[in-house]
């Protein structure tokens, strides 16, 4: 058996799919105000992305889910079609601004917090609009100095 690189994959093959980009970066720290728009689409195999069109990826502004792994500039792909739980590092619609955050349910009381022991968990209720969007299923970070890239 041979495994195949992935410049070796074929684009489009039926073992690949297209995940829209957004291109409002997703807050990972306090929510700031953003446009939702397509950035373009990221090809990976489908294994990574069982149901396509429940799933997108989201550029990352803010470090405030370090804790979780993701930094600024990372790219987290999230799936609507996954159930939270306690512990879910979610999507979420923090008073009209998508954030991410990691889902924290203690008895009856779910929280929003941010993995950052720096910065408060606040209760949803405490919200005045708060919505799980979807759930993160695992995010690309760079591991190259990025000296050339400007975004």
């Amino acid at each position: 058996m041979r495994l195949l690189q992935i410049a070796e994959l074929p684009p489009q093959s039926a073992g690949t799919v297209r995940i829209p980009i957004q291109g409002a970066t997703l807050c990972a720290g306090f929510p700031s105000p953003a446009d939702d728009f397509l950035e373009g689409s990221l090809e990976l195999p489908r294994w990574l992305a069982p149901n396509p069109p429940a799933t997108f990826a989201w550029n990352i502004s803010g470090d405030s889910m370090r804790g979780a792994g993701i930094f600024d500039r990372d790219l987290a792909v999230a799936d609507r079609s996954l159930k939270p739980g306690n512990g879910s590092v979610v999507v979420a619609i923090v008073d009209g601004t998508m954030s991410l955050k990691r889902l924290v349910i203690e008895g009856n009381v779910a929280r929003l917090a941010f993995d950052n022991p720096d910065l408060p968990a606040f209760a949803v209720e405490d919200l005045i609009e708060g919505e799980i969007w979807g759930v993160v299923r695992f995010s690309i970070r760079w591991h190259v100095a990025r000296a050339g890239l400007v975004r």
